[in-house]
């Protein structure tokens, strides 16, 4: 079953988001197992970010590649709201 999580930042600008996707990139870790989904979504500056993974473990395992880029960047994570998928339309 599919989870959306929802990630609200403090901090995460559009410039640390981008040096972020460069790393993880760099790292081998810009397209994750498990993964469906992406979206940074920006108001005024600030980022968060909407992701669609397949599963919990999936999530949790992109987390340890994750975790110290957003260290090294400045930037503190919070809280992830974690939901069950109940529908999603493409297009």
């Amino acid at each position: 079953m599919a989870l959306g999580i929802y990630f609200p930042f403090v901090g995460l600008t559009t410039e640390k988001y981008d040096e972020a996707i460069k790393r993880l990139e760099a790292n081998g870790a810009g397209a994750p197992k498990g993964r469906n989904f992406h979206v940074a979504l920006e108001t005024e500056g600030q980022l968060q970010v909407f992701d669609i993974w397949e599963t919990q473990e999936d999530f949790e395992a992109f987390g340890s590649a994750l975790m110290p880029v957003l260290a090294e960047i400045g930037v503190e994570p919070s809280e992830p709201m974690i939901a069950t998928v109940h529908n999603q339309i493409e297009g």
